[in-house]
């Protein structure tokens, strides 16, 4: 299966995880603003195995998914994505301390890991495995779209973790005028028959048609 290769090197390197189902442009955007006002060498793209919180869900082949993020970033040459979730959902659950672990043993202790994420995914890390550990370890993105109101977020990180600082500390507040799109409206335009074009990248497009996805 195809592995697109990672940077070793990198002194910055931003994880995006996500069910990516299907990637779209508000994931691609917001990682390229996050790139570039954080100074990240590259951001890696992590389509999960079998996320935990999605038990109920119905989520998408995994083997579709990671093609269609491949698809969607290969003509970035500072974006790649990586199979390390996949690989080990064989195992069972799939949890970001453990993908942000094996991330940094791969780089070292040089470099400064950046989870990307979206602002209300954030409200939820509380309830995340070992949160505090990885809040200590790496930096967070909260991403979200112009006009969100991040003083619920704010109220719910106002919390110290193990080290003396406070959630806040490790968390950066990114807005995306892109993030207005979301996999569950593609996926629900796909069912209903209606277009997707401008919503994800072509190629995604024409692999979602070509495999029948949703349909």
């Amino acid at each position: 299966m195809l592995q697109l290769p990672l940077i070793r090197d990198a002194k910055n390197v931003g994880i995006m995880g996500g069910t990516f189902d299907p990637i779209h442009l508000g994931h691609l955007v917001t990682a390229e603003e996050a790139r570039q006002q954080f100074g990240l060498d590259s951001v890696i793209f992590v389509p999960s195995g079998h996320p935990p919180h999605k038990n109920s869900q119905k989520v998408s082949d995994m083997e579709h998914r990671y093609l269609m993020t491949v698809l969607a970033v290969i003509t970035n040459p500072h974006f790649t994505v990586s199979r390390v979730e996949i690989e080990r959902s064989l195992k069972g659950p799939t949890y970001t301390v453990d993908t942000v672990k094996w991330f940094q043993n791969y780089f070292g202790p040089k470099t400064q890991v950046y989870f990307i994420t979206g602002a209300d995914a954030m409200l939820d890390i509380l309830t995340w495995k070992d949160y505090e550990h990885l809040l200590d370890t790496c930096r967070f993105i909260a991403a979200s779209r112009p006009g969100y109101s991040f003083s619920r977020l704010r109220k719910t990180l106002d919390k110290s973790i193990s080290s003396g600082a406070t959630i806040l500390d490790r968390v950066s507040y990114l807005e995306i005028p892109a993030m207005a799109i979301s996999s569950t409206d593609i996926r629900e335009r796909v069912r209903s028959g209606k277009t997707i074009k401008y919503l994800t990248p072509e190629a995604v497009e024409q692999y979602i048609i070509k495999n029948r996805l949703w349909q």
